[in-house]
């Protein structure tokens, strides 16, 4: 492989990884609106149900963030110095994802938990 070639390949993997490092918004609905205004358990259903969303949506950047790591560990002999770099930010970012995916999940089951009640 010429040094051309890692250039591209080096800023093409960038490019990408840094892509999936944005985040959308994990909470698209007036979420302080929607909350105050629950009071039925058809409202707390949906809390929940959205709640969930953002759960899986947060544990499918787990995966995808320990894919990457996976590749950084297996080919850092691209990356020179800056491997030990990528590797921790994707260690950081799976680590706050398993953070979000886990707060998620308490909501969901408080606000199931409040629809239950509120039959």
């Amino acid at each position: 492989m010429n040094d051309v070639t890692k250039v591209l390949l080096i800023a093409s993997l960038s490019l990408g990884l840094l892509a999936g490092c944005a985040q959308p918004n994990p909470h698209p609905m007036d979420m302080t609106a929607a909350i105050q205004n629950a009071k039925t358990a058809t409202d707390h259903k949906a809390l929940a149900e959205h709640y969930e969303e953002a759960a899986k949506a947060a544990e499918a950047k787990v995966d995808e963030h320990k894919k990457t790591l996976e590749q950084y560990k297996q080919h850092s002999y691209l990356y020179g110095k800056s491997a030990e770099t990528f590797e921790e930010h994707c260690e950081a970012l799976i680590n706050s994802y398993e953070k979000v995916a886990k707060a998620n999940q308490e909501m969901a089951k408080m606000h199931r938990q409040m629809a239950a009640m509120a039959k």
